[in-house]
Parts: C-alpha cells; structure tokens; sequence
C-alpha cells in the first residue's frame, strides 16, 4: 500500500535512520580511503554494523542479525585472517596505489548522484509504514522463505567463505615452507663454507 506523505512531519525512527546512514557513509569513505588495510577492515566492520542498524530500524531484525552474524562475524574476521596469514603488507604502502584517484572519484561522486536522485524521487512520491510491513521482515517469514527457495545460493555462499579461508592458509603455507627451505639452504652454504 503506497500513499504519498509531507517530508515535513519526520518521526524519530526516520532521524535515527539517517544519523545511523549518515555514520554507515562516513565508515565506507574511510574504509576505501584509509591507506593501513588493518584500519581498513575495521572500518568496513563498522560500516556493516551500521548497515545492520539501518535494517533494525526498518523492522527487520533476522536480516540485521543475519548482517551481524554473517557479514560482521564472518566476513571481516575472514579478512582479517586473511591479511595475517598471506602476509600482505599491513602498514603504508604505495604498492596498492594505483594512481587512479581522480577517476574513480568521477565514477563515486557519479554513481552516489544517481542513487541520491533515484532515492530522493522514490521517498518524494512513495511512503510505506514499516510497521506495517513487519511480517515480511520477521524471523519465520524469512527462514520460511530462506529454506524454501534459497538453500542452495546459501550453501554455495558458504562453500565460498570456506574456500576462501582454506586458499589463505594453504598460500600461508607456502610462504613459511618457502622461507624454511631458504634458511635450510643458508645453512647448507654455511656448513660448505665452514668446512
């Protein structure tokens, strides 16, 4: 049911769902400017959480304790083991700069232009009570549908994060392996050397 409403008459619900968008925004900025990747996946886990707010906020709770669980659990502790066991450079660094700043702030500030006029038009002219709509966004409406037509796109998303964790300890590996048959090398040289 869609029914057109003033701007003017906001709730605090609506406040709140700003200010949470409005932080949510400010943590996506600093996780793709912020040069530390470790600062940068904590930034993404806030950015995450916000989002989770924002769901709680319009009556969804099993999707918001999905985001929580899945994307702020799972997801950025996966990244963060991920940046630990590969090795990868942690602090400063000009090797993940590529010089592209310029571009894609032309196609951020593009594509954020496009989403502000598209959801500007639609909160303009289309207005839905959300506790109107709570029983689509309760736990058994959701698992309902999730189990029923959804199984399959969730065991392969699954299978996915598993795969990803199993290809950063097993390039983990290699790196020590590497560096052990370098020091057993060094050995070597030096016992040839010394004798």
């Amino acid at each position: 049911m869609t029914t057109t409403r003033a701007l003017s008459s906001t709730t605090g619900v609506e406040i709140t769902f700003v200010l949470v968008g409005l932080l949510t925004f400010g943590a996506a900025i600093l996780t793709v400017t912020v040069r530390n990747l470790v600062h940068a996946a904590l930034w993404l886990v806030v950015s995450l959480g916000g989002l989770a707010g924002c769901y709680l906020l319009l009556a969804a709770e099993f999707v918001a304790w999905v985001q929580v669980l899945i994307y702020v659990g799972a997801v950025a502790v996966l990244l963060l083991f991920g940046l630990m066991l590969t090795r990868a450079p942690i602090g400063r660094t000009t090797e993940l700069d590529s010089g592209n700043r310029w571009a894609a702030a032309v196609v951020g500030l593009a594509t954020a232009g496009v989403l502000v006029s598209v959801v500007g038009d639609a909160v303009r002219t289309t207005w839905f009570d959300p506790r109107q709509a709570v029983v689509n966004g309760t736990a058994k409406a959701v698992g309902s549908s999730l189990f029923r037509y959804w199984v399959l796109p969730f065991e392969l998303l699954s299978v996915l994060l598993l795969a990803a964790l199993v290809g950063a300890i097993v390039l983990s590996r290699r790196d020590v392996s590497a560096d052990a048959e370098f020091a057993m090398d060094a050995a070597d040289a030096e016992t040839e050397a010394e004798a």
